[in-house]
């Protein structure tokens, strides 16, 4: 078997047909601009109580007597955004007509 001698140099050129290629491969995957943004499935606490303005003390509340479903795991409470709307829509007053 003949032995071949690899250079620096071939190296470099390795390096940069390898991330030319690369690039081209996520440039063909589908573009940023194109991919809706998503809002997050589930929230965190401190996200919850931001967005409905409320204490930690009434988050908690809320989980206790049941009105907002939660997960934990690991120690981290987790809230469904579906939830939390569809727990907007019912309480929800002064609805206009249809």
């Amino acid at each position: 078997m003949a032995a071949s001698i690899i250079t620096i140099e071939d190296l470099d050129k390795f390096k940069s047909d390898l991330f030319s290629e690369l690039r081209e491969l996520m440039q063909q995957s589908v573009p940023a601009e194109t991919k809706p943004e998503q809002p997050e499935k589930w929230l965190k606490s401190h996200q919850v109580q931001r967005m409905l303005g409320i204490s930690p003390g009434t988050l908690q509340n809320l989980r206790i007597n049941r009105t907002l479903p939660y997960t934990k795991i690991g120690g981290v409470i987790l809230y469904s955004l579906e939830d939390i709307n569809a727990i907007i829509e019912r309480n929800k007053r002064n609805k206009l007509p249809l």
